[in-house]
């Protein structure tokens, strides 16, 4: 079975930096997209940016130019790196990966074809 576990939340102020990392075990399968998502209390979750295994990424619109996604092929590595940190940044966020391709574009909007989901880590953003 496919298990995903991230590290690197934590906090900062408005304008600074994260980068998180998600672990992928498991991961044989040639074709495999993997991804983050964001969720608080109070919102529907939100899918940050995904990655396909042969290199296609998708972000949503209120990420692109701040965060970059990039995968370690060979560790089986995710990473999510985030810039220019707004308070609305705010929440627990999510690595998830599933197996295939060609449908990352739109698990971004959906979360569809992620099977593998971590527990989530805490990334606050201060004013």
């Amino acid at each position: 079975a496919v298990e995903v576990m991230e590290s690197g939340g934590g906090s900062v102020q408005a304008g600074g930096s994260l980068r998180l990392a998600c672990t992928a075990t498991g991961l044989t399968y040639p074709r495999y997209a993997m991804g983050w998502f964001r969720q608080t209390p109070l919102k529907d979750r939100e899918g940050v940016a995904t990655i396909e295994s042969d290199g296609n990424t998708y972000y949503a619109d209120s990420v692109k130019g701040r965060f970059t996604i990039s995968l370690d092929n060979t560790k089986k590595i995710l990473y999510l790196q985030m810039d220019r940190l707004t308070p609305e940044d705010t929440s627990t966020y999510y690595c998830a990966a599933g197996l295939g391709g060609g449908w990352a574009h739109l698990g971004l909007t959906t979360g569809n074809g992620f099977t593998s989901w971590g527990r989530g880590t805490q990334v606050s953003v201060s004013s």
